[in-house]
């Protein structure tokens, strides 16, 4: 199988590849600096305005032309990066987040391969850490849960049948659900069924954003808490027992910091 793949080497008189960019998850302070420089310089500026706040698009130059592409599809967005970069100009294809979480830029890849358009990725910061450090929690704790699934739910786009949310959920890991919160009744029923209905949950709306909103319940609770505080989009659903732990009740520490713990970097002390 052949896979489109970023080229440094342009086939064009212009040097610039398409910089698929991640925007982070809505504070625009939260954009690497990579990408930062990349939107400096961008000439073009193709963003998912549903999901980019503008506010990200403060670190363009006045010149830099924006264009949403809330509005368009497959082949308008590709026209408009192809005719930019024939054109010799710096493209930045602007995605929320990570571009390679949900940002369907593998068909957009595909397109500019079959142009012969180089590409190149910057990636970004996904809803599910900036919703991590907005709750205070640490998705892998020792002897709790040393996984994380990060998953969404089938809607108008179908999921494999083996990455049904029930058949994710049997494992207990630590989950992050993305892109779900409108099928929040099924969601509750197979988390409480998988964690129990007792078992921690957070809802976070817009991470990271000056709107953001963070709301704790219970499995069993979640459908409930999301109709009284009336969210219907742009919101994560966090569960596993990592919730369950407070500062207060941690039971178990890493041993990298374990003075009675050898490692590569530090020798075990005695103990007393």
């Amino acid at each position: 199988m052949t896979h489109p793949s970023p080229s440094p080497d342009p086939v064009s008189p212009t040097s610039n590849p398409v910089v698929f960019c991640g925007a982070g998850p809505g504070d625009p302070d939260l954009i690497t600096v990579k990408g930062q420089q990349a939107l400096a310089t961008a000439e073009l500026v193709v963003y998912a305005g549903s999901l980019v706040p503008e506010a990200v698009l403060k670190w363009t130059s006045p010149t830099c032309r924006h264009l949403n592409s809330a509005g368009l599809h497959l082949e308008e967005m590709v026209a408009a990066m192809t005719d930019a970069w024939h054109a010799g100009k710096k493209v930045v294809r602007l995605h929320t987040g990570d571009p390679s979480l949900y940002g369907a830029i593998f068909e957009q890849m595909a397109e500019l391969s079959h142009r012969s358009i180089p590409y190149t990725v910057i990636p970004g910061v996904t809803a599910a850490f900036a919703a991590a450090a907005a709750l205070g929690i640490e998705y892998t704790l020792p002897e709790v849960s040393q996984t994380l699934i990060l998953t969404r739910m089938a809607g108008r786009t179908p999921v494999p049948e083996s990455e049904s949310l029930e058949s994710l959920a049997a494992h207990r890991a630590t989950m992050a659900i993305y892109l779900s919160i409108s099928l929040v009744d099924e969601m509750t029923q197979t988390l409480s069924q998988a964690y129990g209905p007792e078992s921690a949950c957070a809802v976070v709306y817009r991470a990271s954003q000056p709107d953001q909103r963070i709301h704790w319940t219970t499995t069993g609770e979640l459908a409930a808490t999301v109709r009284r505080e009336k969210i219907t989009h742009t919101a994560l659903v966090v569960v596993g027992r990592v919730l369950d732990v407070s500062l207060d009740n941690l039971k178990h520490q890493s041993r990298l910091y374990d003075r009675h713990f050898t490692h590569g970097c530090r020798e075990a002390e005695d103990e007393q």
